[in-house]
């Protein structure tokens, strides 16, 4: 029944794509056709997450999608996004250091960092800033395709004079219609109280869509969103990190990517003595060659073995792992989910499936890498995809390891022009980079298996209800919060007020006794 669900879920999506498709070539394309980058329309007639992505944030209501396609699509054209690159941006701006990515949240989402102090209001200078954001929030739709990013505005040190609303607003804008999903949260981090009422503005301009991502935090509370390792030292933070230009901020992955570790067999890991079992093999792997030279491992004979062990018996293999609902259209490869791989602490909820799909008409070769090979076991963690075909692959947690939001996976494949004459080792040696498709996936952590509900399994009626509620009570929670913060501040105002007077009472009362005893010492 679950499965028939989830199927009926796919297809009202698919209608729901495919509609807004047709509908943006017949409204939209027909009146002007260089109303919009054609790289761009191209892009939305091949890109299912795209649209998907368009209407998610617009709860599936079609008018609301096209209308945020349009607006997004002119933007892009006025800026030249597609062909925006480092030599585009005065050299300048890069090295104030007022905007860069850099870090993770808890939940593994990357760190979009604004230095308020650094911004300076200047009528000339505003196109090239707006075009310098834009710079880095393309450059990171390319690297991590469907990753949210957390924006986060640090206002330690700064003033009236640093707030530029033209400017913010246009950030804003920038999550609000031209990338859409692409904010998790806005944190904006020792606020001047003096500046309330600048952000009570700003409030009005997210809409109830963002109004419930945006987090006001002290030095010590930004704590409980950010870990200390990526926090800087003037937020109690441990991050070495300082901005430096050039060369520009490693954006990719913070911790090395590792090839999958030594593959234990199925049998072993679910048997009772499994753990006590793999364990000794994973230490007896370590003082062999093959794992202290990791470069010399024969992926071919590994996927060999692997494959030969699991010879009809697929279904034993992915037993008890998590099956993917989403799926990601790559240019090789089709790679399902889409952005994350969700794991529990509970014993049933220790394995994810991974399932790729061969959309090309040659061999494809692949190979999944981690940021944490310690933690999780791949099978296969390298092999080759037959043209059409399917492959699953299991991702499990060893031992008592847990998962963790910044946990990270790497999905590379390549073409094999001829196939079967080479070793996969040697194969991933010589393929050229910009012949590689790359795609990431994140860890997400289940609280519990109850809780764990797919968003595909309901239908889009029902996604769009629950969606309301959970913004309506946001947005409740959020208004009750501004309304004691109001209060505080007005009774702050209030006290002020009478301090005020009293000072000022007490000074006139001084001057009054100081002219009163000049008079009485004058001499008559």
């Amino acid at each position: 029944m679950a499965e028939v669900d989830q199927h009926e879920g796919e297809q009202d999506i698919e209608k729901k794509i495919e509609e807004t498709r047709q509908r943006f070539k017949n409204e939209f394309l027909q009146d002007s056709t260089d109303k919009y980058d054609p790289r761009d329309v191209e892009r939305l007639q091949k890109d299912d997450a795209l649209v998907e992505g368009y209407l998610t944030w617009r709860l599936y209501v079609v008018d609301d999608a096209l209308k945020m396609i349009d607006d997004s699509f002119q933007w892009r054209k006025e800026f030249g996004l597609n062909d925006l690159t480092e030599s585009s941006i005065p050299k300048w701006m890069f090295e104030t250091g007022a905007v860069y990515l850099h870090g993770y949240d808890k939940e593994g989402n990357k760190l979009f960092w604004f230095k308020v102090k650094l911004h300076v209001k200047d009528a000339k200078t505003i196109l090239d800033k707006k075009k310098y954001v834009a710079f880095w929030l393309e450059r990171y739709a390319k690297k991590e395709p469907g990753m949210p990013l957390t924006v986060v505005f640090d206002m330690t040190e700064s003033g009236l004079g640093n707030i530029d609303m033209d400017f913010v607003k246009y950030i804003i804008n920038c999550f609000k219609v031209y990338y859409p999903k692409f904010l998790s949260k806005m944190i904006i981090v020792d606020m001047p109280w003096i500046m309330n009422a600048a952000w009570k503005i700003v409030k009005s301009w997210l809409g109830p869509e963002a109004i419930s991502k945006l987090k006001f935090a002290s030095r010590s509370e930004v704590q409980t969103f950010i870990d200390l390792e990526y926090l800087p030292p003037h937020m109690g933070g441990t991050d070495p990190f300082k901005y430096s230009y050039p060369p520009l901020p490693d954006d990719d992955f913070q911790t090395p990517i590792c090839d999958n570790g030594p593959i234990v067999s199925e049998e072993e890991t679910e048997s009772k003595d499994g753990e006590l079992e793999s364990k000794d093999t994973l230490e007896s792997s370590f003082n062999s060659e093959v794992a202290v030279k990791p470069k010399k491992v024969n992926f071919l004979e590994d996927s060999l073995r692997s494959e030969d062990s699991d010879k009809g018996d697929t279904s034993t293999r992915t037993k008890g792992a998590r099956k993917p609902v989403t799926t990601f259209k790559g240019a090789l490869l089709d790679v399902s989910p889409a952005e994350e791989l969700s794991f529990g602490s509970g014993e049933t909820e220790k394995k994810s499936l991974i399932i790729l799909s061969n959309v090309t008409k040659n061999q494809v070769a692949f190979k999944v890498r981690t940021t944490a090979p310690d933690k999780y076991r791949v099978k296969p963690s390298s092999s080759c995809c037959e043209p059409g075909a399917s492959i699953d692959i299991v991702v499990s947690l060893h031992g008592g390891s847990q998962a963790s939001p910044q946990d990270r996976f790497l999905v590379m494949a390549a073409e094999m022009d001829n196939a079967g004459s080479q070793e996969l080792a040697q194969f991933w040696k010589e393929v050229p980079k910009n012949k590689v498709m790359e795609h990431r996936l994140r860890c997400h952590v289940l609280e519990s298996i109850k809780a764990a509900v797919s968003p595909l399994r309901d239908s889009p009626v029902e996604t769009v209800t629950s969606g309301q509620q959970e913004l309506s009570t946001a947005l409740m929670r959020v208004m009750a919060s501004t309304s004691r913060m109001e209060q505080k501040l007005n009774t702050c105002l209030w006290v002020q007020k009478v301090l005020i007077g009293l000072v000022l009472g007490l000074v006139v009362l001084n001057l009054l006794c100081l002219h009163m005893l000049g008079t009485a010492q004058r001499p008559s």
